[in-house]
């Protein structure tokens, strides 16, 4: 590791500037990148990358019209190299204006400071992280540090669901690419800036989506039996796979991520005065890490095999949701004893005072694409807290904001060691 000046700590912290980072946050989220609309979202981060000092910035697209971002601050030699990894879109903002209407949050694309916090839609999901990252940046800049190993800085698209023709994840698996064929940078180490209020993240859940329609045969409403209800069908179904769910989740409890389980989200049949013909059923099933995706799928089918072949119920699975393997998204955990999740740990107490920190994700994210495509392990870490994300209440903490640039600033030096003083 290359030898560290003793009062290079101290000056980072220094560097640090609280009202940058927030006013750079609001900046954020006055440019609006709902999911497929992440252009002007892209084009701003990486002119803040550039303003950074970062040696090279590039934007790409993941598909038309649609552009990933990427810069690296390249290091003297000697160090581990660090990637940040986020997310450039959200989720819309439909309803927030009636839910703040009369405030100063009703714009939702406003950045407006309330109570403390910065009241927007991103702000925790995900802007905070890439200005944290940022922030971090200029502050070691500003410290006169020039670090030893690489700095990777990468902003995805289609991260998000909930647009039409997107959400599976076509941005972080184009960069992936790139990184794997060597035209990105890669690294020891990666955060992915899912907001986890600053705890670290190093397992998640897997999931599959699925649509079940179960087949039936219409007839006139008074001669049922020349038809074949599909709705009856569909309950018979629902009960077997019902006793799934209490099968899986009586076997396996993980520590971080807890049970395995099966709900079904939405059921729906018939419409006409006659025996309907046809049932959906919608279903997510969870999975915990050392589930396998495949041979999940071949028990969920198994269900519906054992339901045609015991009373002759017809149906037929579609899985709606491909992330990292074409039934949903596998679950997945980093392996103990990282380097970079004990520094992580360390800095974080340093700086929060909070030691317990290692938590399982309650969300599936992008990070497994990145290990499995590029083979580098990591972990989510961002200020920003996951449960009001996605809502009308979405919001991050100015001063969890702050702790975060100070954290991931301490990281960096950490990590990647600092070498000769940088140009401020």
């Amino acid at each position: 590791m290359v030898a560290m000046a003793p009062d290079v700590r101290a000056r980072t912290l220094a560097a640090v500037d609280e009202h940058e980072a927030v006013s750079l946050l609001k900046r954020a989220i006055q440019v609006p990148s709902v999911t497929r609309d992440e252009r002007a979202f892209a084009e701003f981060i990486a002119e803040e990358l550039r303003a950074s000092g970062l040696d090279l910035v590039e934007l790409f697209d993941f598909a038309p019209g649609r552009p990933n971002v990427w810069g690296v601050l390249r290091g003297g030699g000697g160090g581990e190299s660090l990637m940040v990894l986020g997310h450039l879109d959200t989720v819309h903002a439909t309803g927030w204006e009636e839910h703040w209407n009369g405030t100063p949050a009703a714009d939702p694309f406003a950045g407006a400071e309330l109570d403390g916090d910065v009241v927007g839609r991103g702000a925790g999901d995900q802007k905070a992280g890439l200005v944290t990252t940022i922030a971090a940046i200029r502050a070691l800049r500003r410290a006169g540090v020039r670090l030893a190993g690489d700095v990777v800085v990468v902003a995805v698209g289609d991260e998000e669901s909930g647009e039409p023709d997107s959400g599976y994840s076509q941005g972080v698996k184009e960069a992936v690419r790139r990184i794997a064929a060597g035209e990105i940078p890669t690294a020891d180490f990666a955060i992915y800036t899912e907001p986890t209020t600053l705890d670290i993240y190093t397992a998640q859940l897997g999931f599959i989506i699925a649509e079940v329609t179960v087949y039936g045969t219409s007839a006139f409403w008074s001669t049922p039996w020349n038809g074949d209800d599909a709705v009856r069908a569909a309950h018979e179904l629902l009960t077997r796979l019902w006793r799934y769910h209490d099968e899986i989740w009586a076997s396996v409890s993980h520590p971080l991520i807890g049970r395995p389980s099966l709900l079904v989200t939405e059921v729906t049949g018939g419409g006409q005065i006659a025996v309907p013909d046809r049932c959906v059923i919608k279903l997510i099933r969870k999975l915990v890490p050392g589930e396998d995706p495949e041979e999940t799928r071949q028990a969920l089918e198994g269900v519906l095999r054992q339901a045609a072949i015991e009373r002759g119920i017809r149906s037929e699975i579609v899985y709606t949701a491909a992330r990292d393997n074409p039934y949903g998204g596998g679950p997945a955990e980093t392996a103990a004893g990282l380097e970079g999740t004990a520094k992580l740990q360390a800095v974080l107490e340093e700086v929060t005072g909070k030691a317990d920190v290692i938590r399982g994700a309650s969300y599936w994210s992008e990070l497994p694409i990145l290990w499995q495509g590029a083979g580098i392990p990591g972990v989510y870490c961002s200020p920003g807290d996951i449960t009001n994300c996605h809502t009308l209440d979405e919001r991050v903490s100015k001063a969890e904001l702050v702790d975060g640039v100070r954290a991931f600033g301490l990281l960096m030096l950490d990590l990647c060691g600092a070498g000769d003083a940088a140009t401020p």
